[in-house]
């Protein structure tokens, strides 16, 4: 019983935390001086994994922001369920060049941390759940609407292979 309560306040507070973030992002305020260069909500979908013989959850919900602090610059976090059905958050930069963007088709890549897998040696906190994570993207926007395709590289420890990523994106 204690174990499922502790769990459901941390998963509170990190959904607490999101929550906060997308509403201070959506203050013209905010928006004006943080997120200058755009300030769009991402839905996680779904995933695709590189492993013929075991079986993923494809399904991913969640939900983050993107808040571009200049043209190729952006900060972003968020929430999903991982294909391990497990809460995951993670959060970082990303980094998205103006020579490799062309017309609705930007190459970028994000790095931060994120939770929800055994990190094992690598791995931060009491439990190693919080890890390191580097990965490229193919960001498509028009106009207000984009999707974003991330490979995320194999966690070893939780024997997770490369995997796609699928976000559908809407501009503020």
């Amino acid at each position: 019983m204690c174990t499922w309560l502790s769990r459901f306040r941390t998963f509170r507070a990190h959904l607490s935390a999101v929550a906060a973030l997308v509403a201070l992002g959506w203050t013209p305020a905010a928006h004006a001086s943080w997120c200058g260069d755009g300030l769009w909500l991402d839905a996680m979908v779904a995933s695709h994994h590189f492993h013929p013989d075991k079986d993923f959850e494809q399904f991913n919900p969640g939900i983050g922001v993107e808040c571009w602090v200049t043209p190729q610059w952006a900060v972003t976090g968020g929430y999903f369920r991982n294909s391990l059905s497990k809460p995951s958050f993670y959060g970082g930069g990303v980094w998205g060049p103006d020579f490799l963007h062309w017309n609705y088709i930007r190459l970028a890549v994000m790095a931060g941390l994120i939770s929800g897998y055994d990190y094992g040696s690598y791995g931060l906190g009491h439990n190693h759940t919080v890890g390191p994570v580097a990965a490229p993207l193919i960001m498509l926007e028009y106009k207000r609407v984009g999707a974003n395709i991330i490979l995320i590289p194999p966690i070893p420890s939780s024997d997770l292979p490369f995997t796609l990523g699928f976000m559908l994106r809407m501009r503020f």
